[in-house]
């Protein structure tokens, strides 16, 4: 039962794992007492147009369905109708079509003095409460605004007046909060904000044949544009990974109350990275993170889905980004391209945060900028032509090459950390990407050259 988070290339090589730090949802798991749940991975789709929000919420819990529950703050009540449980092959298509990307480049023969370069692309039914457990939830400030069945999950809203009463809440219904709630939980009540209970429900979760659960979507409106955070630091393991993608008709979305900053993006690298392309982008995302001191938010696509290049995955077709709330874009579509409607005016915002308590004590604040400028993580391999070749011009090629070779290592090297030996080892041992041999003429002829030219002894 588990729902992973992935990374895919653009290339066709397959599909590639994250890193294995802890990672955290929006709010936090509890579960019931002596069990520890940690948070694996989130993914969520954020849908903004005006005051309208769609936010579709993935996860990677691992554990007995019997103990699964989260707890998500939301900014306004919530009723039966605004909840909906989506197709988890959305949002891994959505994460597929932003994800970070190589490309190739193949070097022609020197020789044929031409420098052609070819370019490869990769049912709803009710809850029933008992009047006992509303008139306790009552006596101790909580307030069960609604509560209903989606799917496999049975949901709850709840309305607090202080974080004590709704601690009590969940520790008397059988589920542990993790230290250190209570304060960020009266934050948010200060701030009037509901809070969206769900757990599974064994009997619908049956009937779906799935051994996952499905993500979570839910409609609202509400002039804040944010994503909390705070709760899903309370029981993860050190940093945790957060991939929000942001779908808006007016251009890319911006943190409000942390930088944003684009990923580093272009640079050519040693073709043997073609096999270890989740390791590179793990070590480099690390040392982009590391270099802001823990802080920042990192952009890492940010394109008009009417269009991609290279494409790491089709663009979503019009019936899944319905799927994630684009009500926009039902009845304004593109013209078919090879037998596909594309959507317009939709424009994709990919941002990766790392983060923990103390490097994002505020929860994340967005804002849409207007700004259509696309861009992408993109990083190039570069093919040296290695086949026969005879002519001057040879030389000063295989020349050109070693030099660039050295300084894709060197990029590499500052992208990652890596040692630069460690990685001549690793291009040695892949057996691609070495350096050209470059013999110098005289050498070839040995010291005793001249005795090629007399037969005496």
């Amino acid at each position: 039962m588990k729902l992973s988070h992935l990374l895919s290339s653009a290339l066709a090589f397959g599909v590639l794992t994250t890193a294995t730090s802890a990672q955290a949802f929006c709010g936090f798991y509890v579960a019931k007492a002596g069990t520890d749940l940690f948070n694996q991975s989130s993914k969520v789709a954020l849908m903004r147009d005006g005051d309208r929000t769609v936010i579709t919420m993935a996860n990677d819990y691992q554990g007995d369905l019997t103990e699964f529950a989260m707890v998500i703050p939301v900014p306004t009540a919530i009723k039966r109708e605004q909840v909906h449980i989506s197709d988890p092959a959305i949002l891994k298509h959505l994460d597929a079509y932003t994800a970070p990307r190589l490309v190739e480049y193949f070097d022609d023969n020197p020789c044929d003095q031409r420098l052609i370069l070819e370019f490869q692309r990769g049912a709803v039914n009710d809850v029933v409460v008992t009047t006992g457990t509303r008139s306790r939830a009552k006596s101790l400030g909580v307030t069960i605004e609604d509560e209903f069945t989606v799917g496999e999950y049975d949901i709850q809203l709840l309305s607090a007046e202080q974080s004590d009463g709704l601690m009590t809440y969940l520790d008397e219904n059988g589920y542990q909060v993790p230290d250190g709630a209570g304060r960020i939980l009266g934050s948010y009540i200060k701030q009037d904000m509901k809070f969206f209970v769900a757990k599974v429900n064994l009997e619908e979760q049956s009937q779906t044949g799935n051994e996952y659960l499905r993500p979570i979507a839910v409609a609202f409106e509400s002039p804040k544009f944010m994503l909390p955070i705070r709760l899903g630091t309370l029981n993860a393991r050190g940093e945790q990974d957060l991939f929000v993608y942001a779908l808006t008709r007016d251009g890319q979305v911006e943190t409000t109350n942390y930088r944003t900053q684009k990923i580093p993006t272009g640079q050519e690298l040693p073709v043997y990275i073609k096999d270890e392309f989740p390791d590179f982008y793990k070590s480099m995302y690390k040392t982009a993170a590391k270099r802001e001191g823990g802080h920042g938010v990192f952009m890492e696509y940010a394109w008009d889905m009417n269009w991609c290049d290279p494409c790491a995955a089709d663009p979503l077709s019009p019936e899944e980004l319905q799927e994630l709330g684009v009500f926009w874009q039902a009845s304004n579509q593109s013209p078919r391209r090879g037998g596909k409607s594309l959507a317009r005016d939709v424009f994709v915002t990919r941002l990766h945060v790392r983060y923990d308590a103390k490097s994002f004590p505020e929860d994340l604040k967005f804002k849409t900028t207007g700004n259509r400028q696309n861009f992408q993580g993109r990083y190039v391999l570069r093919h040296a032509y290695e086949g026969e070749m005879k002519c001057e011009a040879a030389k000063d090629y295989k020349v050109a090459v070693n030099k660039r070779k050295d300084e894709e290592v060197k990029v590499l090297a500052n992208l990652t950390g890596w040692d630069r030996k460690d990685i001549w080892k690793d291009i040695e041992d892949a057996g691609v990407g070495t350096k050209f041999e470059i013999r110098d003429d005289k050498e070839d002829r040995g010291p005793t050259w001249w005795k090629s030219i007399w037969d005496d002894e």
